[in-house]
């Protein structure tokens, strides 16, 4: 029998570079549209190939060799992916409104929808209310200092009118079935301790109304058209620092749930999900520990994780503990100005492979979109958040994130299923089966020199060579 897999094939004089040098983030000179629904994908630092189609196929045989081989085993299954994305934060949205509209929905095409040289974003995540890179700091219930509002009298959505809305609509209109995350960063300052956007926490007194403010929040960006898959109850409850934030523990996170947002959601018939924690993979025992409480557990869908501190395979951890709860990778920045060979390795080693072989049903990327300065943020909020893209006026450029997303988003459509892989030596990989029987994988050599190795499914081989720092998207 003849399979044919298609995989980057960096043979000497096997594929053709075609693109003239690039600077760390400048995008590349555009390759040859994708002509089919199955091949070979490849973005190669090395040889300045980004995100192209190669003409390669390979047969597969039963010639064996001594080279290393990745087994892939379609028979066993883990979690079903939900989508692949970025964070729609307030400034990215800005930026995209400001440009014309010829402009923006040509952009929004290419990073949405999934024919042609199109990348197939699946998955967003928003802010509720202002995060770090809005223009300035929000929440849909802002007063005079001195007053309150725990019945949601005063609460609205106008502030995102302006737009995030406008902007989400054009994107549905795309892709009607992305999925969309909702993250507030702070609650309203009169609900909380210190009276600041900046740090302190939920006073207990208003755990009813800050449910509340979820719910509106939920209902009226159902109103305009979006729906609100999930929302996680806070963005790094254990850094205050940033602004805006609020600090949260793992067990006032818990009594907010089972006293308060469990409840609430059920008696308004609210289905979207509670997802918890949303920091660092340094800690998960904070999720844990939430699950522990059945009263607070009940309520909770799963877990999310970010990488600035920790390491990926916590998720793990807490999959073993709590097999029955989900888990999402929900945010991880490119530093500016980028480094396109370092950030395609260690946000396709550890994200894109290493958070879905961890369990992980979605990879978010931070910011959608910068501008050339790293605007918009707030005061104090990160200046060196380099976007998907960087959107100068009516032009843009293609930085890291957006190989990195092209790799995975594209082919790994949400129902996809990973399958099992093996993990040679440098040569780290994921394995999916996409909802119409497609078998995609994604492979990076990270061995540091061109590699030989066999791909082995079904009993037949297939023998292949890939340059160093590459990355393959294979799908048959």
């Amino acid at each position: 029998m003849k399979v044919f897999l298609f995989l980057f094939l960096l043979l000497e004089g096997g594929v053709s570079t075609q693109c003239s040098v690039i600077s760390e983030n400048e995008s590349e000179i555009d390759g040859p549209q994708l002509i089919t629904e199955k091949g070979i994908w490849i973005t190669s630092p090395e040889k300045n190939i980004l995100f192209r189609q190669t003409a390669a196929s390979v047969d597969f045989g039963t010639a064996s060799n001594s080279d290393p081989v990745i087994t892939i085993d379609e028979a066993k299954s883990y979690q079903e992916i939900d989508g692949f994305g970025n964070c729609l934060t307030g400034g990215s949205a800005t930026l995209l409104h400001r440009m014309n509209e010829s402009a923006r929905l040509a952009l929004l095409k290419e990073l949405f929808a999934t024919d042609g040289n199109n990348i197939g974003i699946s998955y967003l995540r928003i802010s509720i209310g202002a995060s770090d890179l809005s223009d300035h700091v929000f929440s849909y219930d802002d007063l005079p200092a001195g007053e309150s509002d725990p019945d949601m009298l005063h609460f609205s959505i106008d502030a995102e009118k302006k737009d995030l809305i406008p902007v989400l609509k054009e994107i549905l209109a795309i892709n009607p079935s992305i999925k969309i995350l909702g993250s507030p960063w702070s609650a309203p300052v009169w609900m909380k301790t210190n009276g600041s956007f900046k740090g302190g926490s939920l006073k207990p007194e208003y755990y009813n109304a800050y449910a509340r403010y979820f719910v509106k929040y939920i209902q009226a960006m159902k109103a305009e058209g979006i729906v609100i898959d999930a929302i996680t109850i806070q963005n790094e409850p254990l850094h205050p620092g940033n602004n805006p934030s609020m600090y949260m523990t793992s067990e006032d996170q818990a009594a907010f749930i089972k006293g308060s947002l469990g409840p609430v959601f059920s008696g308004e018939g609210i289905t979207a999900k509670i997802i918890v924690y949303d920091h660092n993979c340094d800690k998960p025992d904070y999720p844990m520990a939430i699950y522990k409480d059945p009263d607070a557990s009940k309520y909770v869908d799963g877990a999310a994780f970010h990488m600035y501190a920790g390491t990926i395979n916590a998720m793990t951890t807490v999959h073993d503990a709590f097999p029955e709860k989900n888990l999402y990778f929900t945010e991880q920045w490119v530093g500016a100005p980028g480094n396109l060979a370092g950030d395609l390795a260690w946000h396709t080693k550890t994200l894109v492979i290493g958070a879905t072989r961890n369990w992980s049903r979605n990879v978010l990327e931070w910011n959608l979109a910068s501008d050339p300065s790293y605007d918009p943020h707030t005061s104090g909020g990160c200046d060196k958040c380099l976007g998907t893209v960087t959107i100068n006026g009516n032009g843009f450029t293609k930085n890291p994130a957006w190989y990195i997303l092209a790799h995975c988003a594209k082919f790994v459509r949400p129902g996809s299923v990973r399958i099992a892989s093996n993990m040679p030596e440098g040569l780290p990989n994921v394995a999916f089966k996409t909802p119409d029987g497609k078998i995609v994988v994604i492979v990076l050599n990270d061995s540091g020199t061109p590699k030989k190795i066999n791909l082995l499914i079904n009993g037949n081989t297939a023998a292949l060579s890939l340059d160093k720092g590459a990355v393959a998207t294979c799908v048959w």
